[in-house]
């Protein structure tokens, strides 16, 4: 008998690596608030994960909130094409991954990103049919830890899991009371994570869909 009922994945450093495309996005919106395109990858990188108010303190502190506003604008209308056309690296084995824990399991994403970028995830590498539902920061404004218990009950869900690869979807994992899969190949590290995947294949033989 299977332990969960539905699987809850974060986006960034679990299902793909979007950072290089990400980079050139945020340097072109950079560019329209007026503010030198100097965003790199190891920056951008640092800062997966967060909402997009920490990026902003994170590496442009000095920026003005006009400028915020002016990125955040650009962002929202330009991050579903631009993402669907240009992609990320998706995780070896992703889809073939999903394709069998879909046999066995309701499959969602709650990501800390703004609205569209999942739809911008969704268009450039068709996954949609293998997700039953997602919910994001820029949609709700709600935590992560938040976004997940929403979909918890929204869904009702009875037995999820989360997996993500920071130290945040740990702590909001915990905080929305389901349990915790590390996927230890992403950008972060979490030290007291008690299950990992080293690879996303792994998670067929964690989850026991071999």
């Amino acid at each position: 008998m299977q332990k969960y009922d539905s699987i809850i994945f974060d986006l960034d450093g679990t299902l793909w690596d979007s950072v290089g495309s990400v980079v050139k996005l945020w340097n072109k919106a950079l560019i329209s608030a007026g503010i030198e395109p100097t965003m790199s990858y190891d920056e951008l990188s640092r800062c997966m994960g967060l909402r997009i108010g920490q990026i902003f303190d994170k590496v442009i502190p000095t920026s003005t909130d006009e400028q915020r506003h002016q990125i955040q604008e650009y962002c929202r209308l330009h991050e579903e094409e631009f993402l669907g056309d240009h992609g990320g690296i998706l995780y070896d084995g992703v889809e073939q991954t999903l394709r069998q824990l879909k046999e066995s399991y309701r499959l969602y994403i709650v990501s800390n990103c703004q609205d569209s970028y999942i739809q911008g995830f969704f268009k450039a590498h068709g996954l949609e049919k293998y997700f039953d539902g997602y919910e994001c920061a820029g949609r709700t404004g709600l935590s992560k830890g938040e976004n997940i218990r929403l979909v918890t009950e929204r869904e009702g869900l009875k037995f999820p899991v989360y997996i993500g690869d920071t130290a945040l979807d740990f702590i909001s994992a915990n905080e929305a009371g389901v349990d915790f899969i590390l996927a230890a190949y992403g950008f972060g590290e979490v030290e007291n994570a008690s299950v990992k995947a080293e690879k996303f294949t792994d998670l067929t033989e964690i989850l026991d869909c071999r």
